[in-house]
């Protein structure tokens, strides 16, 4: 669902952004304005970031090799990096030098109706490709707030279309500000003024999907809920008695690691403890689908070794937040 909501999503965007950048930059030529000219760079730079995740969603889908044997999950976070470098570099950066510059030498703005015109557009066509971007957001996000969905969200695409349309949308308003204030004073410092203000805000929020993606990349563990879901479906309350320990890791948004070292009785026969393993990855797998690689160990429960607590040098990163010790 994730994958199919993001893909409308940067299609969306992708229509959008480019129909906005051939308007900007005509207007650009028209009218003069380095707002127009940041701008138009800014929405070619986001078409350019719609194609890279794109890619990486197409990428992604390759199957695993034995080089590559959990597959290629996370090529889609390392396009969603890649896009905030884009955004960094090319839209942030290029706009703070264009307002700079435009401050030092400002120019009057010809035509004004021009980059009026093709601003007033461009709000309407980024309110669509954000609108569209919210409503596919609703179906995943369920009652997290939307800062809680850009920061735990685990497909990086809907997050990343999310911030810059929204930075697009407060780019544009920055931009009609500062080409008003410019025909209304006749001064075209103000056009530079909010060519500066579109470059701070893009860097800003490259910034911060940057390390958004790089928390993704190191790898995350499932969210509070799976992890619930999980412990719930290993421990039958026969064979399995309890979690000594378990991990779990994002290979790609849609596909999870578990490892778990699993206590059970000494009296136990390997058949028994086969088919308990068994089991229990079946209900792993029926509680969170997105579980495909799955490792049980099974270890014998000592009650005098739990009492002595977490052994982390044995569990590196800690315990488990139901931690039954072994």
């Amino acid at each position: 669902m994730s994958a199919s909501g993001g893909t409308k999503a940067i299609v969306a965007a992708l229509g959008a952004n480019l129909a906005i950048a051939a308007s900007k930059f005509v207007a650009f030529l028209f009218s003069g304005s380095s707002s127009m000219l940041a701008e138009s760079v800014h929405s070619l730079a986001d078409s350019g970031n719609q194609g890279l995740l794109l890619l990486g969603g197409k990428k992604a889908q390759r199957e695993a090799t034995p080089q590559h044997p959990f597959g290629y999950g996370r090529e889609r976070y390392i396009y969603a990096f890649l896009v905030s470098i884009v955004l960094f570099s090319v839209g942030g950066m290029f706009a703070v030098y264009e307002g700079y510059e435009k401050i030092k030498h400002p120019h009057e703005i010809e035509h004004w109706y021009w980059p009026v015109g093709v601003l007033v557009f461009a709000i309407i066509a980024e309110a669509f490709s954000f609108r569209t971007a919210i409503k596919e957001s609703n179906g995943l996000r369920g009652r997290q707030s939307w800062k809680q969905f850009v920061r735990h969200a685990k497909a990086p695409e809907l997050p990343v279309v999310l911030l810059e349309d929204l930075g697009a949308l407060i780019g544009l308003i920055l931009a009609l500000g500062g080409v008003g204030l410019a025909l209304a004073t006749g001064d075209g410092v103000w056009d530079g003024i909010g060519t500066l203000c579109i470059g701070i805000l893009l860097i800003l929020i490259a910034l911060v999907l940057a390390v958004e993606t790089k928390s993704l990349l190191l790898g995350e563990s499932a969210g509070i809920e799976a992890v619930q879901k999980i412990e719930a479906a290993i421990v039958d309350g026969d064979v399995v008695t309890g979690i000594i320990h378990m991990r779990t890791l994002h290979l790609g948004p849609e596909e999870l690691l578990v490892a778990a070292k699993i206590a059970v009785q000494h009296d136990d026969t390997a058949t028994e403890v086969a088919n308990a393993i068994n089991a229990a990855e079946a209900r792993i797998r029926e509680a969170v689908p997105i579980a495909r690689v799955i490792y049980l160990e099974p270890d014998i429960f000592s009650a005098s070794e739990a009492a002595k607590g977490a052994d982390r040098e044995a569990t590196p990163g800690g315990p488990a937040q139901h931690d039954a010790g072994h």
